[in-house]
């Protein structure tokens, strides 16, 4: 992504490499550990919550273009069993790698007179600000695609009744009856009726059995 507003060297996902300097091989290893920022994740489904403990192993090389980040970051995720709705509680380990490039080189590490202006060029870079790089859209990319975009709370979860909504792996036995649609209101209706009425009904019942013997 294109340098554009300022980094906040205060924010704990940003990172001064002014100590890795810029001779090609030098090694940097860091840990840190930070309160997740808000909507990590994916929305409406899991989730590292705002605020909540994450941790991350990071090393920085410098090379010709730039420097190359390589890290893992740890936390636990929370969200809903898709089957069942019950709480899924995830620990998460994301591990990503970018290059940040020098905006004063080129994709060779060349020293170049003017920063490139080629927007689509630019779009999909990362990019080293004045010795400052920000971790928070590559981190958020890793956590997005280790996170399952349909969490169980196990994997043979069975779970809900489609006809009254009970969780099923707390009574596995959980059945209903299958009831003849075409008969349930004329059952409900014969607790209100006569002997003889219910007679004359027996009666119209086993005629229309007989039909479809037939």
């Amino acid at each position: 992504m294109a340098p554009n507003a300022r980094l906040d060297h205060r924010n704990p996902l940003v990172i001064d490499t002014h100590e890795l300097g810029r001779r090609p091989g030098a090694l940097q290893r860091l840990t840190r550990e930070i309160d997740a920022p808000r909507d990590l994740g994916i929305q409406g489904v899991i989730g590292v919550p705002e605020g909540s403990p994450m941790e991350l192993d990071l090393r920085l090389e410098s090379v010709m273009e730039g420097v190359l980040v390589t890290g893992t970051a740890r936390a636990t995720a929370e969200g809903e069993c898709v089957r069942c709705l019950e709480p899924v509680g995830l620990e998460l380990e994301a591990d990503f790698q970018e290059m940040f490039s020098y905006p004063d080189a080129d994709d060779r590490g060349r020293v170049i007179a003017e920063p490139g202006d080629d927007a689509e060029d630019d779009e999909d870079r990362f990019f080293v600000e004045d010795g400052l790089i920000d971790l928070e859209p590559l981190l958020r990319d890793a956590v997005v695609l280790a996170l399952p975009m349909q969490p169980v709370c196990q994997d043979d979860c069975p779970g809900l009744c489609s006809e009254c909504g009970v969780r099923l792996a707390d009574d596995p036995d959980h059945h209903h009856d299958a009831v003849d649609i075409r008969w349930a209101a004329l059952q409900g209706l014969a607790g209100t009726m006569t002997d003889g009425e219910k007679d004359e009904m027996s009666g119209a019942e086993a005629g229309v059995d007989e039909k479809q013997e037939k």
